[in-house]
């Protein structure tokens, strides 16, 4: 496991997901939420989490399928109405599977 790499895509991850969900917020009506949520919070954590592979340089497909397991706690957290803590969990458990994507061999070395 790389703890660089760890902290720096939760920090990525964290920001990008805050930007995103501010982005939108301020954008959208409540009601496009409650009518698409389902469809909008899992997209907007796939295009953070290409962000984060981007700036991490791991790469992007291997990146997606730890998000996507990664979001699959999160969505037992909406059903219980916390839905911030589901996307702590997310975020805790993605940036563990990026760390150790980043020690997998066969992947190229990258500047720290």
């Amino acid at each position: 496991m790389d703890r660089s790499v760890l902290w720096r895509a939760a920090a990525v991850q964290t920001l990008s997901v805050a930007v995103l969900s501010v982005a939108l917020a301020l954008a959208l009506p409540h009601s496009f939420f409650e009518d698409w949520g389902w469809l909008a919070g899992p997209a907007a954590w796939i295009v953070c989490a290409l962000l984060t592979a981007a700036a991490v340089q791991l790469p992007a497909r291997r990146v997606l399928v730890g998000a996507v397991l990664a979001g699959l706690p999160s969505v037992v957290a909406v059903v219980l109405g916390v839905h911030w803590l589901g996307a702590a969990i997310a975020i805790g458990l993605f940036a563990l599977w990026c760390a150790r994507l980043a020690r997998e061999p066969g992947l190229p070395a990258r500047a720290v």
